[in-house]
């Protein structure tokens, strides 16, 4: 005799294409990343005058490029390496020639 949960698999929805949904999402995303664009000059400089008033623990809003996308992070600046040219928001790292554009939402 079958226990309850040996005949409950015999219900468990079957995926007979298995990986399909996976590969799928995957195409999608591919599809869907855009190459980085240059920042203008003046850009660039208001970027490096926020950059060199940041510390550690303050809140920021950037737009930047991260994992093929364009993508506006709001988070707290977890690390700031300035020999490496590199922030963490939140533990995402972001290279400074990624910013687009970047403020200090808090003063702390």
């Amino acid at each position: 005799m079958m226990t309850r949960q040996e005949r409950a698999k015999q219900f468990m929805p079957f995926d007979a294409m298995k990986g399909l949904q996976e590969a799928l999402r995957d195409r999608e995303e591919r599809h869907s990343r855009t190459e980085r664009h240059d920042v203008g000059e003046e850009q660039a400089q208001r970027n490096n005058a926020v950059l060199s008033r940041l510390r550690s623990g303050q809140r920021v809003r950037m737009s930047c490029y991260y994992g093929f996308h364009d993508v506006v992070l709001e988070g707290r600046v977890t690390r700031l390496r300035l020999e490496e040219r590199m922030l963490c928001v939140d533990e995402v790292p972001i290279r400074f020639e990624d910013i687009y554009s970047i403020q200090i939402t808090d003063t702390k």
